[in-house]
């Protein structure tokens, strides 16, 4: 998988948690664990990687910089 798709998957997984945090900010509901139980396996996993893709999506304010340097 090369780099531009790994970018909009994660960026794509962490607007979807993005909206779920904004779900239970506004209205007290939580998609995820609606559609998949509170804490089970598979929600763990969800919330996982929407933290994962978030910690690298960090790089890419660096990449955008190298760009506007260049």
């Amino acid at each position: 998988m090369n780099s531009k798709t790994l970018d909009y998957t994660l960026l794509t997984l962490v607007i979807i948690g993005a909206v779920n945090w904004g779900m239970i900010g506004i209205f007290r509901f939580d998609l995820v664990a609606f559609l998949f139980g509170s804490m089970s396996w598979l929600s763990r996993i969800i919330y996982a990687l929407v933290g994962i893709g978030g910690l690298y999506l960090l790089s890419a304010y660096g990449r955008i910089r190298s760009i506007e340097q260049a």
